[in-house]
């Protein structure tokens, strides 16, 4: 019952990658009609080459048996051209299907909900995204098609054999069970041992991601031998998988050869003594017949592992199909796609948990005038930055309502909500390439004079100046070669140049230098002009110009109003934590 619902799975898998290709039909359609037509084109050599020893060669036809080769040598150029067109046409199918499929792949990852790539190492959506995506071209260059050639050759190859001689067939064919039974054996244990491989794949390269992301705290806290020991169990794992796989082929093949030479000797051993007896095996058949027998035995070897690379393929498109299928994907079923928002936010009696029934946020209420700035500070783990998540709707609430300028947020197209809203992190993430480019994202809208000209406005553009080509400058990897400062400055141009109606600052400045803290201060002011902000911060000095301050604790508002207001409340939270960090710098000082 188990195969059968497997064989059923697996059908579908195919069907579901073969209608990828749908947009390739004519691509298809010539490797299928190559692949029908190199059946006879292949077996008719052997038969030729009996035709012109028993017809021509014995009857001393010389003018018959040139004209016979010349029809040879026209064969074997036809089977070379219709093979190469075959493999180049197979290859181009699966080429084209996987560009495709990365295209849609990535597209999908990218509308994900952040709850996936919460649960999901990194290096395992890269192993989706390339190596699994590899495999699926298998289907085509070396799978089905492939594998359909191999039966049409080796149906006609045994159709002709019987032709030929019946007896010899017969002979031939006695160590058949024999390479069945082995083929078998093989298909079924490098099929288990591909499994294995493609996992410790997939394990080394989210090890490796994280690893290497994370190589600074590796290294600060001196745990790269550690590091190491594990990286070693990991590869050892992933080679043992590989030289499982490696000793069936080892031990295949010569088996297969062996069973070939038993079947050559017997057709021989049996052919010569029925051509000396003239008892109906003729010298030609005899002559012909292990070219037949290479032929027979070839597909039969190349069948099982071909069969091997459709299954690996289709284990890897169901990852793939899997990956697609994911419906952590946010809803995005409103219409209304505004232009400009004016910035009135609501949260009515919010609810939210990343897992159930653990509430992270419970009964969030409170408002967000147009052009006003909220400040919300609290402890780690109060809920700051959850609020900011699903305001943006990177996260789904279970109860209550948010509501932008009156308008539940759900209404709104979710690519033009977005893009009305900037956020500029902590921990600022630049992508490789210029300073420019990590400005306008590669939006072509952007000019650079309009890029410069936000840099002015900031504050920003005297340093970018200084740099190394200026905005042409290549930042590394995550801005490795800027200091958290530059990287920050850049960041606000970025979120200036995109001209946000809602500005977020998450913790924007509590890594930052005092020095640095002006500049960047000053850039905060120009940000937040005459447009709605929200500002989460540990400092409080940041945040004396905010319209009002929320104070959370546990998820819950303990505390709402301006800064003077609440400074007033006996035994406040918010008193209390300004008074504490009032302390601490009179004490540095």
């Amino acid at each position: 019952m188990a195969s059968s619902d497997k064989n059923k799975v697996d059908y579908k898998l195919l069907g579901r990658v073969f209608a990828m290709a749908k947009p390739y039909r004519s691509v298809f359609i010539t490797a299928a009609t190559l692949a029908v037509l190199l059946a006879p084109i292949s077996t008719a050599r052997p038969y030729l080459i009996k035709v012109m020893v028993d017809d021509y060669i014995f009857a001393s036809d010389i003018p018959g048996l040139s004209r016979m080769a010349m029809v040879l040598v026209g064969l074997l150029f036809l089977d070379s051209l219709c093979r190469y067109w075959f493999i180049y046409s197979t290859n181009l199918l699966g080429q084209s299907v996987i560009r495709d499929l990365r295209v849609k792949v990535f597209r999908h990852i990218t509308k994900l909900r952040l709850t996936y790539f919460d649960r999901t190492p990194i290096g395992t959506s890269t192993t989706r995204t390339i190596n699994d995506i590899e495999a699926i071209n298998t289907v085509f260059s070396q799978g089905s098609i492939t594998i359909i050639a191999d039966l049409l050759t080796l149906v006609t190859v045994l159709g002709v054999m019987f032709y030929t001689s019946w007896k010899l067939t017969l002979i031939c064919l006695t160590t058949m069970p024999f390479l069945i039974l082995a083929s078998y054996i093989f298909k079924e244990k490098v099929k288990k041992s591909y499994q294995r491989v493609r996992s410790h794949i997939s394990a080394m390269n989210a090890f490796l991601q994280e690893r290497i992301s994370g190589m600074r705290i590796v290294q600060i806290f001196n745990s790269e031998r550690e590091e190491m020991g594990k990286f070693k169990t990991i590869n050892r794992d992933y080679t043992q998988a590989n030289l499982d796989s490696i000793l069936y082929y080892a031990v295949f093949f010569p088996v297969v050869e062996i069973i070939s030479a038993a079947s050559l000797g017997l057709m021989v051993w049996w052919g010569a003594q029925d051509a000396l007896k003239a008892s109906g095996v003729t010298l030609g058949a005899l002559i012909a017949f292990p070219v037949y027998l290479d032929m027979l035995f070839r597909p039969i070897r190349t069948v099982a592992n071909n069969f091997n690379n459709l299954q690996m393929g289709l284990v890897a498109s169901e990852r793939v199909f899997n990956l697609i299928d994911q419906d952590d994907r946010i809803e995005d079923q409103g219409e209304i796609k505004p232009e400009k928002l004016k910035g009135h936010i609501e949260f009515e009696k919010v609810h939210f948990a990343y897992q159930l029934p653990e509430y992270v946020l419970k009964d969030i209420s409170f408002e967000v005038k147009p052009g006003e700035t909220l400040a919300i500070v609290g402890s780690t783990g109060s809920g700051k930055s959850t609020i900011i998540n699903i305001l943006n709707r990177f996260y789904e609430i279970q109860k209550g309502r948010i509501k932008v300028d009156g308008t539940p947020i759900e209404d709104f197209d979710l690519e033009a909500y977005r893009k009305r809203i900037a956020i500029v992190l902590q921990d600022v993430f630049l992508f490789s390439g210029s300073v420019m480019e990590n400005i306008t994202l590669r939006d072509d809208r952007f000019s650079r004079e309009e890029v410069v000209n936000a840099a002015k406005l900031i504050g920003a553009h005297e340093f970018i100046e200084k740099l190394p080509g200026g905005y042409d400058y290549k930042v590394m990897e995550r801005g490795a070669t800027l200091s958290m400062g530059q990287r920050q400055l850049i960041s606000f141009v970025r979120a200036l140049v995109f001209d946000p109606d809602i500005l977020i600052l998450d913790e924007a400045t509590s890594s930052i230098d005092p020095e640095t803290e002006s500049v960047i201060q000053y850039a905060i002011e120009k940000l937040i002009a005459r447009r709605t902000s929200i500002i989460i911060a540990h400092r409080l000095s940041t945040i004396r110009h905010a319209n009002n301050i929320m104070v959370l604790s546990r998820g819950e508002v303990q505390e709402f109003g301006p800064h003077e207001s609440l400074l007033q409340i006996e035994d406040g939270k918010y008193r209390n934590l300004y008074e504490m960090q009032f302390l601490q710098v009179a004490e540095g000082e």
